[in-house]
């Protein structure tokens, strides 16, 4: 359905794997809203064609109207950066808001961007908190939820730590986690057969439900030589009782490769190159067990039913610890880590929903159209 000639203009910033996902349940509903438009800035956080093009066109998402190309450098490097070609964009644009995500830099430049300049922010999965400020991830999300208009939480523990921090209810809507809006919708597309699970099936005799995927991808584990070397080392004695898949994120291959273990590590794992987005819902649906340090892949477990592991001191997702589909396994030492593997091979957890209903991206829409009318 064609917006309206007075529909309202929402400006979206994304950046980064998770948040692709995320807007396309969103972005479609947009589409098909009479008194909105969209217009998507791409910052470039993820450059890898693997982890961002190919994402667009797999989720049914029109290419971004802008491509910043920013990524690489530190973390004000980068996010200055953002900042700046971000504003820019919004002056020439002039939105009626800007809508973000998760807890990127892109998120954080986005949200300061638009606040700046008067432009009210839509915060997609706000009030999530994981209390570790050493995270980069919660210093975006809490300054970005500080400053937000709306505040759409997945879950109901997020709307009250936002509650807790002072945070107008008014501006609080639990809509539920449109992750799991596109889980419904593409789950159903893959099967155990053909794709990179029957390529590996061929080529490594994996076969479904018979396997671990495993991703690390964090600086809090690939920067630390010592938190590294654990987790490598509890997945090669894991491989050993069952196959362990690794889609290697670039940055993680460039550190194994200068610290020499990428040839030993070949040898044990089964590394294969990141994935895409239905690839990765194979490789994670058809799992016995994930094993992960990223926020989504614990979520996206979850969705599929398939017991998790997560390689963090800590989680924003303490519901799924809580119905027992989820262990947390720091990675202070080789043993705790193996024995979670091995505890949570085979396991189940309860029959819970935290997620809400599947129609998340409908309700924020039909909230930002009611506002923005």
């Amino acid at each position: 359905m064609p917006a309206h000639p007075s529909a309202r203009k929402i400006v979206t910033v994304i950046g980064a794997r998770p948040q692709f996902i995320k807007a396309s349940a969103v972005s479609a509903r947009l589409r098909a809203s009479p008194r909105l438009r969209e217009v998507v800035v791409h910052t470039g956080q993820h450059f890898d064609s693997n982890m961002s093009d190919v994402f667009f066109a797999e989720l049914g998402m029109d290419p971004p109207a802008y491509h910043c190309a920013i990524h690489g450098g530190r973390h004000g490097d980068m996010t200055g950066r953002m900042l700046a070609a971000i504003e820019a964009l919004l002056l020439e644009e002039r939105p009626d808001a800007v809508l973000v995500y998760g807890d990127t830099n892109s998120t954080l430049a986005g949200a300061l961007a638009a606040v700046k300049l008067h432009i009210p922010v839509a915060h997609v999965e706000a009030g999530l908190r994981s209390f570790n400020p050493r995270m980069p991830e919660e210093i975006n999300r809490t300054l970005t939820d500080r400053i937000a208009h709306w505040l759409f939480t997945p879950n109901a523990g997020a709307g009250a730590h936002l509650l807790r921090e002072g945070a107008p209810p008014g501006r609080i809507e639990q809509v539920g986690d449109v992750m799991y809006d596109v889980a419904l919708h593409h789950g159903a597309r893959v099967d155990a057969r053909g794709g990179i699970l029957g390529e590996l099936g061929r080529t490594r005799g994996i076969r479904a439900g018979a396997y671990c995927l495993a991703t690390i991808h964090r600086a809090e584990n690939t920067d630390d030589p010592a938190r590294l070397a654990v987790l490598l080392d509890a997945l090669m004695r894991f491989s050993s009782e069952l196959p362990v898949i690794l889609p290697l994120h670039p940055r993680t291959r460039q550190i194994l490769a200068g610290a020499r273990r990428l040839d030993a590590l070949e040898r044990a794992l089964v590394l294969v190159e990141p994935q895409a987005y239905l690839a990765m819902v194979q490789l994670e649906k058809y799992a016995a067990l994930v094993a992960t340090d990223s926020g989504g892949v614990q979520k996206e477990a979850f969705f599929h039913r398939v017991p998790c592991v997560t390689f963090r001191d800590e989680t924003e997702w303490v519901e799924l610890l809580d119905a027992g589909w989820n262990r947390l396994a720091p990675p202070t030492g080789a043993e705790p880590v193996l024995a979670a593997l091995r505890a949570a091979l085979g396991s189940t957890g309860q029959a819970v929903s935290p997620y809400g209903d599947g129609d998340a991206a409908e309700r924020i829409v039909q909230r930002l159209a009611l506002d923005l009318a």
